[in-house]
């Protein structure tokens, strides 16, 4: 009877020690598709970041090249952020700056407290010489995601170069909008469609020319070309562009986004194949000016097939959701608060600690962001509706 009510007893933790970690999401709607491209594009990162506790082990273990994942999250931000900003546009009688206000605040009560957080962390662990950067990088820049707009920077919660870039987007965007709507309206009146549309077209034109006429001239090897022209602001932001101009064709052209997908993943994919597979040399002008946009437009044309994906096996759907729910947390934290204090503080020195550490540094971020998107990042999402400029 006393092993039977040990039994009970442990089985009662373990259900309370679960439920701590379940999310309770409303599958009915979300889209599996557009979870599973965030989930694999989240993995890909941490799959990337984890290899700084192998590559000193010896651990020799066949990895194979993997597609940006960070890439993928930019243009599947800009194709969600890019419906929801249509619908804003086209149901306003006067777009203005209530809209954008409104706009503003649901994004930022999506980003902001998570990566202030984070921020705040990365300090205390750099300050206190927990993980091994110099203090002296960090800045003021980094309050306003100023640290790499137009230059780059190393070392001090680095993984926040692509903060920047999608936060100075959607603060620039819906102020372009505004312009190109306001001056469009004074000369002829248009259609929202088309304002849109050149829009979003500028952001796709305006970083390529200046990687074409800047970017292109800056003598760089592989480091520094990733860390010089891919990881700043302005040579960066057409990756979202595209995701917008993805939601606006499902929007405007409905029977072609569904009826060419399959088509279209399939050139996704072969062009993904390219990418992985092509020599990409540093020093080349193409290199430097077309990479990026290749690769987003592979990502661009993956979408409608990832979008038509509505229904999968039950177990699969609850993992890649809870993956996808935890992706914005599992970003920040895996680098610098995982990966980086496990590697300085507990040095695999052969390949079976690497293992382990690395098995250790994979369940430490899933915990980790489940805990924070749970009681933290979702409970402020939820206060955005009363924040509402009226």
């Amino acid at each position: 009877m006393g092993k039977t009510n040990q039994l009970k007893f442990s089985s009662i933790m373990m259900r309370k020690i679960i439920s701590v970690f379940r999310l309770q999401p409303d599958y009915a709607n979300r889209v599996f598709g557009l979870d599973l491209m965030r989930a694999l594009a989240i993995i890909i990162v941490v799959l990337e970041h984890g290899t700084l506790l192998l590559e000193k082990a010896n651990t020799d273990f066949p990895w194979i090249p993997l597609i940006d994942g960070v890439e993928m999250f930019f243009v599947l931000s800009g194709f969600l952020i890019g419906g929801i900003l249509i619908k804003i546009f086209e149901k306003s009688d006067s777009f203005g700056v209530n809209d954008i206000f409104n706009f503003w605040i649901r994004r930022w009560f999506r980003t902001l407290p998570n990566y202030y957080l984070v921020l705040a962390l990365n300090i205390v662990i750099v300050y206190f010489g927990i993980i091994k950067e110099d203090f002296n990088q960090f800045s003021w820049k980094f309050f306003l995601f100023l640290q790499n707009f137009t230059q780059p920077f190393t070392g001090f919660f680095w993984e926040s170069w692509s903060l920047s870039v999608e936060e100075w987007f959607y603060l620039l965007f819906p102020v372009v909008l505004l312009i190109v709507y306001s001056t469009m309206n004074k000369i002829s009146r248009y259609s929202k469609k088309a304002v849109f549309l050149i829009s979003v077209c500028i952001f796709l034109f305006i970083p390529l020319l200046l990687r074409l006429f800047i970017a292109s001239k800056f003598e760089v090897d592989n480091f520094w070309m990733e860390t010089r022209i891919f990881k700043v602001v302005i040579f960066r932001l057409d990756g979202i562009a595209f995701g917008l101009l993805a939601a606006f064709i499902k929007h405007q052209y409905t029977a072609i986004w569904q009826k060419w997908n399959n088509i279209s993943f399939i050139s996704g994919v072969i062009l993904c194949f390219v990418i992985l597979y092509t020599d990409w040399p540093s020093d080349s002008w193409f290199t430097k000016v077309f990479k990026i946009l290749i690769q987003s437009m592979a990502f661009f044309l993956l979408l409608p097939k990832f979008d038509s994906m509505k229904l999968a096996p039950d177990i699969l759907k609850r993992v890649v959701t809870h993956i996808s729910l935890i992706s914005y947390s599992m970003y920040l934290i895996n680098l610098a608060l995982v990966a980086e204090v496990i590697k300085n503080n507990f040095p695999p020195n052969e390949a079976k600690s690497a293992w382990f550490l690395y098995a250790v540094y994979w369940l430490m971020v899933v915990l980790i962001s489940t805990l924070i998107y749970k009681y933290y990042e979702k409970p402020l999402m939820d206060l955005r509706d009363r924040f509402k400029s009226k």
